[in-house]
């Protein structure tokens, strides 16, 4: 598909103090776009629409809670006039065995990426419609391909990929359309957070080529932003992503072999793996639910 010009388009990042977001912003900001930063760190998103392009303006918050992400899609409507491009990309992760993970994380690395997913499309769906816009759904590689340790945030991302799917079918023919985006160890916050944990690293350095990598973001938000162009059904961040869609059936049996070998050999280090929420992203995470209820 041609290119779409990101000219004077309204586009919205979820999850845009950090990382994927922040860069994204930027990028998206440089070609012209008008940015609508959402997210949990207040002063951070603030600092980032400071540094923009563009027009731009930021939201401070939660993904997960319907009411604030339908004012939000409201008042970005009411800023800009219209939306034409909503990226889901807010997102947490922990680490860890299941059956030892603390229950609260694991919940929580479910909601915000996954619930919170479909709340940000719910909020902004209608302001999507009006201008035939699209829709782009941050996922993963722990979409394709199922790893131990990781069992929350596999969940979530093949949730998310399911849950984007349905959605395409369902709004396509209103206009909308949906994409689903997919990244492997990308070098953010989040997974330098995930390498603190020295079993963690480990673990993924014994993956085999080319996932045991950790890619540059740059690359893979130029790739990110082409997909936006062309309003993509799939983005692939790292190149070598798209051949994982031929053979990601067989990938659970191998999966279950290596792993099954990886955590004998592990096992007596599991005790110590943090349970909580990984990175920057995990602890803004947990102060904002902690300023929520107080």
């Amino acid at each position: 598909m041609s290119r779409v010009s990101l000219e004077g388009q309204v586009a919205v990042v979820t999850g845009a103090a950090r990382g994927v977001g922040e860069l994204l912003a930027r990028k998206l900001s440089a070609r012209g776009a008008k940015v609508a930063l959402v997210g949990l760190e207040a002063d951070e998103l603030k600092q980032v629409s400071e540094r923009l392009h563009s027009e731009s303006d930021h939201w401070y918050a939660d993904v997960t809670d319907h009411e604030a992400m339908a004012r939000v899609a409201a008042e970005v409507k009411r800023r800009f006039g219209k939306v034409d491009i909503v990226v889901a990309n807010a997102g947490v992760a922990n680490g860890g065995p299941f059956a030892d993970s603390d229950p609260v994380a694991w919940r929580r690395v479910i909601e915000v990426n996954l619930i919170g997913s479909a709340v940000t499309a719910r909020a902004f769906l209608p302001v999507l419609r009006e201008s035939r816009g699209y829709l782009l759904q941050i996922a993963s590689l722990a979409a394709i391909t199922p790893a131990p340790m990781m069992s929350a945030y596999c969940a979530s991302k093949s949730g998310v990929e399911a849950y984007a799917h349905s959605l395409r079918a369902e709004v396509g023919h209103q206009g909308v359309r949906v994409g689903v985006a997919y990244l492997s160890w990308t070098d953010t916050d989040m997974v330098r957070g995930a390498d603190q944990d020295d079993v963690m690293r480990e673990l993924r350095q014994r993956l085999p080529w080319p996932s045991n990598k950790t890619y540059p973001l740059g690359p893979a938000i130029d790739r990110i932003v082409a997909g936006i162009e062309r309003r993509s059904s799939h983005v692939y961040a790292q190149w070598w992503l798209r051949g994982m869609q031929g053979i990601r059936g067989y990938l659970p049996a191998v999966i279950g072999v290596v792993g099954q070998r990886e955590m004998r050999r592990f096992a007596p280090r599991l005790e110590g793996v943090s349970k909580g929420l990984v990175g920057a992203g995990g602890a803004a995470d947990e102060e904002g639910r902690q300023r929520a209820r107080s």
